[in-house]
């Protein structure tokens, strides 16, 4: 199986927000609010999938499971938008989430 890496997510997302800048407002902290809402709502509606339509068939029917996959496909579009607003680097990403979860493995 191939690696889809965040780099690569990221790389998509300004390719996106290139495309659409006369359209869009463009990524800043300020937007950083309203992508991470926007965000918030696409796992709403993957949650919504879940509720309505139950885990098996997340798992045993195709377009169900392709559904919530693009669900949390969105989110993860708006999650990348919400990194580029606040100029948080891959590398810095990496650095504080490997911290974390060194702080997790010893937690318990």
């Amino acid at each position: 199986m191939e690696d889809f890496s965040l780099q690569e997510m990221r790389e998509i997302q300004c390719q996106l927000q290139e495309k659409y800048k006369d359209k869009w407002n463009p990524l800043s902290p300020e937007q950083g609010k309203d992508q991470l809402l926007w965000m918030m709502i696409e796992l709403g509606e993957a949650a919504d999938i879940m509720k309505k339509e139950g885990v098996r068939k997340i798992m045993d029917d195709r377009d169900t499971r392709a559904h919530f996959i693009e669900e949390m496909a969105d989110a993860l579009m708006y999650y990348n938008d919400i990194l580029l607003c606040y100029g948080i680097s891959i590398e810095e990403f990496k650095s504080i989430y490997l911290e974390k979860h060194k702080r997790n493995m010893k937690r318990w």
